[in-house]
């Protein structure tokens, strides 16, 4: 298994991490666990991944929080969000350098780099 980067829990109340769906970023892939006593695991390869964007509204602001919207390639997780984590915009930019890098790695080419 991976090294694990970054980790963290969605932070819905007052920015707490009060919940529990988990998020662990590791230089291969985004993992993402939801529930306690019926659980799901969805993961990402980073290499899948197409696009981000970040929102933020006034209350997420005042607590540190937000929400990442990730776009992919992937057959059962095409768009997903990382639901309020703390610092969005630092763990976005890490985001998309170990992105590129894994791209890069397996040489994948995607069509705007065409034209």
């Amino acid at each position: 298994m991976s090294e694990i980067l970054w980790q963290d829990k969605k932070r819905p109340i007052f920015g707490l991490p009060i919940s529990f769906t988990k998020y662990q970023l590791t230089s291969e892939k985004l993992i993402i666990d939801i529930g306690f006593i019926s659980k799901v695991q969805e993961e990402v390869r980073l290499y899948r991944i197409t696009d981000f964007s970040v929102r933020q509204n006034l209350f997420q602001r005042i607590f540190g929080v937000g929400d990442i919207c990730i776009f992919s390639s992937d057959n059962t997780q095409g768009e997903f969000v990382l639901s309020e984590i703390k610092n969005p915009y630092k763990i976005k930019d890490m985001l998309s350098d170990l992105v590129e890098k894994e791209r890069d790695k397996k040489r994948i080419i995607t069509s705007e780099h065409l034209m």
